[in-house]
């Protein structure tokens, strides 16, 4: 799954540095599977608060879990991502996206979820291939 970058955004990316924000609407425009799943973690996290909010349900097929895999492991996406909707984005297996505030109120959740333990807790038969 690759971003589709407009011509005007290539040209940025060539001539030095890029507008943060135009990256953010490619990323939107790309990867609106990716996009809606946080953007509604951040709106039930903003609504309900708490120490984080998460998705468990796996994406409908291999399109939209691949973008999610792509905007997740890239450094620059997720970056920007964080930087966009004001949280930390973490991730496990390839559906369970996981937005948490920036302030220190979550760290213990966010060290819990990003843990080891955590992850092998988070295992089940059913998501050995996704």
């Amino acid at each position: 799954m690759s971003l589709d970058v407009s011509p005007a955004l290539l040209e940025q990316a060539e001539r030095g540095e890029v507008d943060e924000a135009a990256f953010v609407d490619c990323v939107r425009t790309s990867l609106p599977y990716a996009w809606n799943m946080i953007s509604s973690l951040v709106a039930q996290l903003r609504v309900d608060g708490g120490e984080f909010a998460d998705n468990q349900t796996p994406p409908p097929d291999e399109r939209a879990r691949g973008q999610l895999l792509r905007a997740l492991a890239s450094d620059a996406i997720r970056g920007a991502l964080e930087r966009h909707f004001g949280v930390r984005l973490a991730f496990q297996n390839c559906h369970r996206v996981a937005v948490f505030p920036l302030d220190s109120s979550a760290d213990e959740r966010l060290a819990r979820f990003t843990s080891i333990r955590g992850q092998l807790l988070n295992q089940s038969p059913e998501l050995r291939d996704c």
